[in-house]
């Protein structure tokens, strides 16, 4: 059974926001305005590689958080439905640190429910379950709409670094 390294033991959305918030002040500091470069930045403000890459995955893994000594890997599957909205969930797991489970045991667990949820763009909404593993999933799910809204808006407003600022300016 895997662990998260998650403090928190409950859903918390400002605990959420403030993350997302973290990574958009380090997206403006390094003026980052796709989720590509926000993913470099995030690996330079943490001194820490994160490498993104894609492979065949098992059946319903959209994506893995692969944690090594000295850097993490994403791995997205082949043919994704949203690519940036998986990238920006594994961010997630790296951003709140969490542990996760082995791949292997990922893929022989994987349940019709499962497949379902990472399919949903629902899915934050609809996560019912408690437990640590539940809560990593849901804070990752949760991270990833809030930041892939975000960076729609500043990226839909204009100069995106000049909106992150905006932004942060108003809090």
């Amino acid at each position: 059974m895997s662990r998260s390294k998650t403090q928190s033991t409950s859903r918390s959305y400002r605990r959420v926001a403030a993350a997302v918030d973290a990574v958009c002040a380090v997206a403006a500091d390094f003026d980052a305005t796709t989720l590509d470069e926000v993913v470099a930045a995030v690996s330079l403000e943490r001194d820490r590689e994160i490498e993104i890459t894609s492979a065949q995955l098992g059946p319903g893994v959209c994506g893995q958080r692969r944690f090594y000594p000295e850097r993490d890997i994403i791995v997205l599957a082949d043919a994704l439905p949203s690519r940036d909205h998986t990238l920006a969930h594994e961010l997630g797991h790296i951003v709140f640190d969490h542990e996760g489970a082995p791949a292997v045991e990922t893929t022989l667990e994987v349940s019709d429910d499962l497949i379902a949820y990472m399919l949903s763009q629902r899915a934050h909404a609809q996560i019912v379950d408690d437990g640590l593993d539940d809560l990593a999933e849901w804070e990752a799910e949760t991270f990833a709409a809030m930041l892939m809204t975000r960076l729609r808006v500043f990226n839909n407003r204009g100069a995106g670094v000049s909106v992150l600022r905006f932004d942060e300016a108003l809090g």
